[in-house]
């Protein structure tokens, strides 16, 4: 390992693919906080919610969720991450899988409702990939 840190380099950017959802709480609030910790060492970061993440993304999901008893929203990890500078895409793909609407059931701190293809674009263009 060199001595060599982040902010001696050049500009970085991180993708997070976010499968997991409702159903594994506590692996759904690391993601934001790593990637609010990413976008403040000014690295471009993006979260692609696709699977069960695209439920994270529903009205009244994040909002009544917690990773651990006695914890923040997952909401409240989701919009500290979007202060930050990170960005939030969400998998058009999935959506009728979850029976979700893109204009009636997504909540507003969502960016961008992309493709499979932008997924693609994404992971061929970063440096990093992280996938919870």
């Amino acid at each position: 390992m060199t001595d060599d840190h982040y902010l001696d380099q050049a500009e970085k950017s991180v993708l997070i693919v976010m499968t997991s959802g409702p159903s594994t709480p506590h692996r759904c609030a690391t993601p934001f906080y790593l990637g609010a910790i990413l976008a403040s060492m000014d690295a471009d970061v993006r979260i692609f919610f696709t699977m069960e993440g695209v439920n994270l993304l529903k009205k009244g999901v994040a909002e009544n969720l917690v990773a651990m008893e006695g914890g923040k929203r997952v909401i409240e990890f989701m919009r500290d991450a979007k202060a930050a500078g990170v960005k939030l895409h969400l998998c058009l793909p999935a959506l009728p899988g979850y029976k979700m609407d893109e204009k009636a059931d997504i909540i507003a701190e969502v960016d961008e409702c992309s493709s499979g293809g932008t997924l693609a674009d994404l992971i061929l263009s970063c440096d990093k990939v992280l996938f919870f």
